[in-house]
């Protein structure tokens, strides 16, 4: 099955940026809608932005739009996503998902195992 597995997490300041990777193994991303995701500690999952494999249609949360950019490389089979100008309430796991729609994570069949980001001074 689809192999998901994330990088490029780690600590950043306020007002920093982080470019998050997901790269696929076994089958070829471009096959699949794609999303970001993430999770705090005592909080539910929540979709981030995803990417749809038909049109490339891309959806943001309200809280990430104007500073947060989805993309994929397909020659790389990765997907990407760009934070710019993060906040400390940002710091969570962030998951790659794919074969899902638009922010819905429940929709999601497969899934990294998760990065840790930590938005702090």
């Amino acid at each position: 099955q689809l192999q998901l597995v994330e990088s490029g997490g780690g600590l950043v300041q306020p007002g920093g940026s982080l470019r998050l990777s997901c790269t696929a193994f076994r089958y070829t991303l471009n096959d699949y809608n794609i999303g970001w995701f993430r999770q705090a500690p005592g909080k539910e999952r929540e979709g981030v932005s995803s990417l749809s494999r038909r049109d490339e249609t891309t959806f943001y949360s309200d809280s990430v739009k104007g500073r947060f950019t989805i993309f994929r490389d397909n020659a790389k089979n990765a997907l990407y996503l760009q934070m710019n100008n993060l906040k400390p309430e940002e710091s969570a796991v962030y998951y790659c998902a794919a074969d899902g729609y638009a922010l819905n994570p429940w929709a999601y069949t497969y899934w990294g195992q998760g990065i840790q980001v930590t938005v702090s001074s």
